[in-house]
C-alpha cells in the first residue's frame, strides 16, 4: 500500500541488475577482461549491464558510457579494497532489506514479479542474488566514503571565504521557501459506511475459503492499495518494524497460506491478510484495503467548523497555536503549534512544490500571518480529511546572501570538502594500486588522469 510500508528509498551506488552476459560487439568478442583493478577484474559484460541499467532508470552520462562506467567500476574496487584493509562490513540483515526495497521497486516498474523475471530473462531467485552481491559492495562502498570524509569541518570563516570568492554570476538562487502551520479534522464516519466495508471483507473471504475466487485477483479488483493491487494485493518480504504494528502482529501470526486473516484496523482503513512465504524475520504477504468513505454530510459540517474557528482566530479569541494544541487530529503536527515537518530536509521550511498540492494552493497567494478558508485534502496515510493553514513565513526566491542563507551556503562548502577529500584520497590510492587497462579501452579522457601511469 502507498505508505503501509515505512521504508525511506536508498540510492545505492554502482547497483546493476540486468539480464545474463550481454555481448558488445567487439572483435567477434562475447566478453573479456577490460580493466583489472588489484587483483579485481573489470569485464566487458559488467559495464553493458550498468549501461543498460542506467539507460532503464533515466541516467545520463557526463561523457563516453564506455570511458565513464569501467571509471566509475574502478573506483568502486578501490574503496572497497580499502574496506578490506579496514574490516569495514555490513550486516546481512542490512544487505537483505535493501534487496528486497530494491526488488519490490522493480517490481512496481515493470508490473509484476512475472515480468520482471521475463524482463531481465532471470528468476526472482537470481535477480535477488545478483542485488544481493551488488548492494553488499554499494554498502561498504558507502561506509568506506564516510569514514574517509568523516572528519571533515566547515568553520564559519571557511563558509565566508567561499561566498566572497564566488563570481556573482555563480552565487546559488535559493528558491521561495515557506513554513505552513495547519489545524485539520477527520470527519466522522457513520458506523454503517464501516460495517459496509467489514461485510465486503467477509464477503471476499468466504469467496477465498470456498474456492469460488483468488485472493490475488480480488486484490487486483477491489484493494484500495493500488499500488500492491496490481501485484495481486503483495508487499513483497517486510522486517516487522516496516509494516504498521496492526498489520505486523497479525501477518507474522499467520501459518497457513491458504488461509486468510481476520478483519485487521490500522490507520490506513481494514485490511484482509494472507501469508505467501516467511524467512527468518522477515514475511511476504498480500492484503486487501478498504477504506471507509466520509459522507459528504460530515465534511461539510468539519468545514463549516473549521471555518468558524478561522473566523474566531481572526478576532483574536484565542491563537492559532491555541487552537491547534485543543483542536487538531493531527498528531503529527498538534504537539508543535501545527508546524507542517518537511520530510525532504528535516526542517519546517518547503519549497512550494514540496508541500502537498491542496497545501500549496492554498498559500500560494496568502500574506504572511493570513489563515485560509477550509478546504479538504487526502493526508498521507490516504484519509480525507478537512483542513485550514496559516501561512507562518515566507522568504522568497533569491541569490543566496551570507547573512539569510548561512546553513545551505556551509551544507555546500562541506560537500565541496568532502568531494575534494574523496578526490584527493582516489588519486592517491591509485599511485599505489596495479591497474591494467585494455588498450582498446585507454582511449579516454578520465576523470582520475592516475590510471594510465
Amino acid at each position: 500500500m502507498k505508505r503501509l510500508v515505512n521504508f525511506k528509498s536508498v540510492v545505492l551506488f554502482a547497483l546493476s541488475l540486468i539480464s545474463g552476459t550481454v555481448a558488445y560487439a567487439q572483435d567477434n568478442v562475447i566478453d573479456e577482461v577490460v580493466w583489472v583493478v588489484g587483483d579485481e577484474a573489470i569485464l566487458k559484460s559488467d559495464i553493458e549491464e550498468e549501461r543498460i541499467r542506467a539507460q532503464y532508470e533515466g541516467q545520463k552520462f557526463d561523457g563516453d558510457p564506455y570511458c565513464v562506467i569501467p571509471e566509475q567500476l574502478a573506483v568502486q574496487k578501490l574503496f572497497l579494497h580499502q574496506a578490506v584493509i579496514d574490516s569495514i562490513e555490513v550486516s546481512d540483515s542490512e544487505v537483505l532489506q535493501r534487496v528486497e526495497q530494491q526488488t519490490n521497486w522493480y517490481i512496481q516498474q515493470i508490473g509484476s514479479k512475472e515480468k520482471m523475471e521475463e524482463y531481465f530473462n532471470k528468476t526472482s531467485t537470481q535477480i535477488r542474488e545478483q542485488l544481493r552481491e551488488n548492494t553488499r559492495s554499494g554498502l561498504i562502498v558507502q561506509k568506506m566514503q564516510q569514514k574517509i570524509v568523516g572528519e571533515v569541518k566547515v568553520t564559519p570563516a571557511e563558509v565566508r571565504q567561499y561566498f566572497k570568492d564566488i563570481p556573482k554570476d555563480s552565487i546559488p538562487f535559493v528558491p521561495t521557501q515557506v513554513e505552513v502551520q495547519i489545524i485539520s479534522l477527520e470527519p466522522k464516519i457513520p458506523i454503517e459506511e464501516i460495517e459496509g466495508v467489514k461485510k465486503r471483507l467477509r464477503e471476499y473471504t468466504d469467496r477465498i475459503n470456498s474456492g469460488d475466487s483468488q485472493f490475488s485477483t480480488l486484490a487486483l479488483l477491489y484493494s484500495e492499495d493500488t499500488n500492491s493491487a496490481r501485484r495481486g494485493g503483495e508487499l513483497g518480504f517486510m522486517g516487522k518494524g516496516e509494516l504498521v504494528p496492526e498489520y505486523a502482529n497479525v501477518a507474522f501470526n499467520l501459518q497457513d497460506p491458504k488461509k486468510v486473516s481476520k478483519i485487521v484496523e490500522s490507520e490506513f482503513g481494514f485490511h484482509i491478510i494472507q501469508l505467501i512465504e516467511k524467512r527468518g524475520d522477515r514475511i511476504n504477504t498480500r492484503h486487501i484495503l478498504l477504506k471507509p468513505k466520509v459522507a459528504d454530510k460530515e465534511k461539510n459540517e468539519a468545514l463549516l467548523k473549521l471555518d468558524s474557528i478561522a473566523d474566531d482566530i481572526r478576532k483574536s479569541k484565542f491563537t492559532f497555536d491555541e487552537a491547534t494544541a485543543y483542536i487538531s487530529q493531527d498528531k503529527e503536527t498538534k504537539n508543535n503549534h501545527g508546524l507542517m515537518p518537511n520530510s525532504h530536509n528535516g526542517t519546517s521550511k518547503f519549497e512550494m512544490q514540496q508541500l502537498p498540492e491542496e497545501v500549496a494552493k492554498a498559500v500560494d497567494k496568502m500574506n504572511v500571518g493570513e489563515i485560509s478558508k477550509a478546504f479538504t485534502m487526502v493526508n498521507e496515510k490516504g484519509k480525507e480529511i478537512c483542513a485550514v493553514v496559516k501561512l507562518k513565513s515566507r522568504v522568497n526566491g533569491h541569490k543566496a546572501t551570507i547573512t539569510d542563507d548561512y546553513q545551505n551556503l556551509k551544507d555546500i562548502v562541506m560537500n565541496k570538502l568532502k568531494d575534494e577529500k574523496l578526490h584527493k584520497w582516489i588519486l592517491e590510492k591509485q599511485k599505489h594500486t596495479y591497474v591494467r587497462i585494455n588498450d582498446n579501452w585507454k582511449n579516454c579522457s578520465f576523470k582520475y588522469p592516475g590510471w594510465i601511469k
